[in-house]
């Protein structure tokens, strides 16, 4: 962690299976359970919900990263009991409310992976905007071989990054992915060495920060619906969400400096 954050207070400072710090937009969430791979427990959880429905209104964009060799192996199967349909309902769904606390919350999201990002991991990092990738990375969903089905929404958000056919073909013969296959395929956007993850992920958060902030709420919540949407109801989307983003006094003030030559033009490389 660079010198420009610094630990979080309050509620933040609470949750003792997150590492929270911050600077002045970017909040970094590191899982702190190395001894487990950082397998997802019923807590944790629960932690990273109260995470991104808390962060201070200072902070425009987040990144998610997991402390020790791996990101996250996926459920902590130590927790898991046996439940009723019911209750099996309701754990699901508190799995859904804490990643849609990520993929729809405030700010954009950038996961830096290393090691494994393994059934529930891959549920966690399909969440996040954007998806940088060490190249100890490696991807899979056990679910199959484990007698049990993905359910924090790998079964929504995985195949759009990689398709049906794919995901299915993991799911069904315990295929695993490294880091190269995975950025072939969708799954992280960016591959770098080892060691180098988290200051990409952070140089990108800073710059996404950047942005005008309804135009970053705009692709956060209104692309991945626009893309479910037949094309007429996309495109009458795309037409209120450009109108809202367009009229905003930020949107205004940036259109003005671009036309004013005080804004640099988009260039190759940048």
């Amino acid at each position: 962690m660079t010198s420009l954050f610094n630990p979080a207070t309050g509620v933040l400072a609470s949750l003792d299976l997150l590492q929270i710090s911050l600077d002045d937009s970017v909040a970094h969430v590191r899982l702190n359970r190395p001894a487990k791979r950082n397998a997802i427990s019923d807590t944790l959880i629960q932690q990273l919900h109260t995470c991104f429905i808390n962060l201070p209104e200072h902070v425009k964009a987040a990144v998610v990263s997991g402390e020790g060799e791996h990101f996250c192996a996926g459920l902590d199967l130590s927790e898991l009991v046996e439940r009723d349909i019911g209750s099996g309902v309701l754990h699901s769904r508190m799995w859904h409310a804490a990643f849609d606390a990520i993929q729809f919350g405030r700010v954009p999201v950038v996961a830096v992976l290393h090691g494994a990002v393994v059934g529930g991991g891959l549920e966690l990092a399909s969440t996040c905007h954007i998806r940088v990738a060490e190249a100890s990375t490696y991807y899979g969903l056990p679910e199959g071989q484990r007698g049990i089905f993905v359910g924090g929404g790998g079964s929504v958000r995985i195949p759009r990054l990689m398709g049906v056919a794919r995901m299915t073909d993991l799911m069904l013969t315990g295929r695993v992915y490294d880091a190269n296959e995975g950025l072939q395929v969708g799954l992280a956007q960016y591959l770098v060495p080892d060691g180098e993850g988290l200051a990409k992920g952070i140089a990108l958060a800073r710059r996404i920060a950047t942005n005008a902030p309804m135009s970053n709420y705009a692709v956060m919540h209104a692309l991945p619906r626009i893309a479910d949407q037949a094309q007429s109801e996309g495109l009458l989307t795309e037409s209120l969400m450009a109108a809202v983003a367009e009229s905003t006094p930020d949107a205004q003030s940036r259109l003005r400096a671009f036309l004013e030559g005080r804004a640099g033009k988009v260039v190759k490389g940048s």
